[in-house]
């Protein structure tokens, strides 16, 4: 992610949806990924003009993490990006049309139920969807719409399938 002659230090990612080891904070993204920034101050310059938005919402924090199938839109240059795994585990930026900005990916991790037998689940982003399909276990995926935030679709978790 970052060269060993590039300097002695990288922005820690701030407290956020993914785990600390999962993410990639916007500045890296904007500077070392899209080359878009030549230094961390233009990084700052970017994100304050609101152009970033990470699953549909602003974000100003340039420590802000991004993490797996996170959709990254910048409205000025009208890109999409997806951030997916390589074969060797790394971040890997995948530019996308705008029909797939629209939806994202996410991993059931529970299913809940609230006081009120109120069903929700919670995905491995964070996300809290209440009142899901009852078919939906853990370890499915969902496609979410990021404008509503409801479950369009589900995939059953089966083992051998890819």
């Amino acid at each position: 992610m970052l060269d060993k002659l590039g300097g002695n230090f990288a922005p820690k990612p701030s407290t956020g949806p993914h785990k600390l080891r999962e993410c990639l904070p916007l500045s890296i993204f904007l500077r070392n990924r899209l080359k878009y920034a030549l230094n961390y101050n233009e990084c700052t310059r970017i994100l304050a003009q609101k152009f970033v938005k990470v699953d549909g919402k602003v974000r100003t924090n340039k420590k802000y993490p991004a993490g797996f199938m996170d959709v990254i839109s910048i409205e000025k240059t009208n890109e999409h990006f997806r951030l997916v795994y390589d074969t060797k585990g790394r971040f890997a930026i995948h530019r996308i049309h705008p029909e797939e900005a629209k939806y994202k990916l996410c991993k059931v991790r529970k299913v809940l139920t609230a006081v009120g037998a109120i069903p929700f689940l919670v995905t491995h982003d964070g996300r809290t969807i209440r009142y899901p399909d009852p078919n939906i276990k853990p370890n499915d995926t969902i496609q979410v719409d990021i404008a509503t935030g409801k479950v369009l679709n589900h995939i059953k978790f089966e083992p051998g399938i890819a």
